[in-house]
C-alpha cells in the first residue's frame, strides 16, 4: 500500500497554554498529509478546482492517542484507506519525532459541483484518478 509521510514542525500558533496541539489542528494536518498524497499520486487539488469541482468532508473521524507539544516535531502518514467511485476514505496517523503514534484518524469525502454541489462520482469525471484508486486498494503501483 502507498503511503505518504509528509513532516510537520510544531508551531506556537497551533498549541493552547499547555503548549500542546490544539485538537482541531490535527484536521489541518489531515489535510496537508491528503493534498501530499494526492500529489503523490500525479494529480492535484488545483486541477479539480479550476473544472469548479470541490471535495468536501462528509465526515471525519480522529483518535487521540497522546498530546504532540510545542517544538517537537511530527509526521502524517496518510494512504487510501477505502475507495467505491463516488466516496473516498483516508487514512491517516500522526508520529511524534520519537516514533510513537499520536493521533490517527480518517476522513470520508465525494465531489460536487462548486456552484450546485450537487454530487458527482469521481470515476465518471476523473477516470484517471478513478484508476490510480483502483490500484492503490489492489496493491498495485
Amino acid at each position: 500500500m502507498h503511503k505518504t509521510n509528509t513532516p510537520i514542525e510544531v508551531r506556537y500558533q497551533e498549541t493552547d497554554q499547555m503548549g500542546v496541539v490544539y485538537h482541531a489542528n490535527y484536521l489541518i494536518w489531515f489535510e496537508i498529509g491528503r493534498t501530499k498524497y494526492i500529489e503523490s499520486l500525479g494529480f492535484t487539488y488545483m486541477d479539480m478546482e479550476n473544472n469548479h469541482i470541490v471535495s468536501p468532508v462528509t465526515d471525519a473521524q480522529v483518535q487521540f492517542k497522546q498530546p504532540v507539544r510545542y517544538g517537537e516535531e511530527a509526521a502524517v502518514e496518510t494512504w487510501l484507506d477505502a475507495y467505491d467511485g463516488v466516496r473516498t476514505v483516508y487514512g491517516y496517523r500522526i508520529v511524534k519525532e520519537n516514533g510513537e503514534t499520536a493521533v490517527t484518524g480518517t476522513t470520508t469525502h465525494v465531489i460536487v459541483h462548486k456552484v450546485s454541489f450537487r454530487p458527482m462520482p469521481l470515476r465518471k469525471a476523473y477516470p484517471e484518478w478513478h484508476q490510480a484508486y483502483l490500484k492503490q486498494l489492489n496493491g498495485e503501483a
